[in-house]
């Protein structure tokens, strides 16, 4: 090492997560939860009935297609978060079915509303032929969103979930839940939107959880 060589290197800093970055599992609750009820709302309560996306309709369709990505970039973030908190913790097997589940969500989630954007651009000049078109699509959004989407969901949480218990991360009545709650998502077969609110508002918990706690292990100075 030369003086100069040691020069450079003080000019580089370690990368650490900020503590507020788990502001984001609460960011893509609350925007990830409001686009799925303008979603819902949007839609009829009979599958079968003919969608009139004009008007308030169309209106809430679009500002939850507005809200949608930029609750997937906040996931993204949740996920660092969660990460940084297991740290050296982290074990390779459990690591792959939870990242890969997380990012299989967040694909088909933005697979479900590109496909509901499609339909509100298409709904604007259906007529005969074209309805079907539109109910097709809606029909394919759905089933991406509360059949796929929401079990790969389910996975993630069973997956954090025995990470949590393995290494005792999170108290035992949160991994309980957690469980509980991803069996309800793997399990229940609906195609009801509604459904999908258990995994925002469990995000939602583990945020606070997150912040309110602090981060295991040894901390530095600086």
């Amino acid at each position: 090492m030369t003086p100069g060589s040691d020069r450079q290197d003080e000019r580089f800093r370690q990368l650490t997560t900020p503590r507020s970055a788990a502001v984001a599992g609460i960011l893509f609750a609350v925007l990830f939860g409001t686009s799925l009820v303008l979603m819902r709302t949007a839609l009829p309560a009979d599958p079968f009935a003919v969608t009139a996306w004009t008007g308030s309709a169309a209106s809430r369709m679009a500002a939850a297609l507005v809200l949608a990505p930029f609750a997937g970039i906040a996931f993204l973030w949740f996920i660092g978060v969660v990460r940084d908190r297991l740290g050296d913790l982290e074990d390779r097997f459990f690591a792959t079915v939870f990242l890969g589940s997380g990012l299989l969500f967040l694909a088909m989630a933005f697979v479900s509303t590109a496909v509901a954007g499609g339909i509100l651009a298409m709904s604007r000049h259906a007529g005969g032929s074209e309805a079907e078109i539109v109910y097709f699509g809606r029909e394919v959004m759905l089933q991406v969103s509360n059949v796929y989407a929401v079990r790969m969901a389910g996975v993630f949480m069973i997956s954090l979930g025995t990470i949590w218990l393995r290494t005792g991360l999170m108290p035992r009545w949160l991994v309980m839940t957690t469980y509980l709650l991803s069996l309800t998502l793997l399990l229940v077969v609906s195609l009801s939107l509604w459904v999908t609110l258990v995994f925002p508002v469990w995000v939602l918990v583990i945020s606070v959880f997150i912040l309110a706690a602090r981060r295991p292990g040894p901390t530095t100075d600086g």
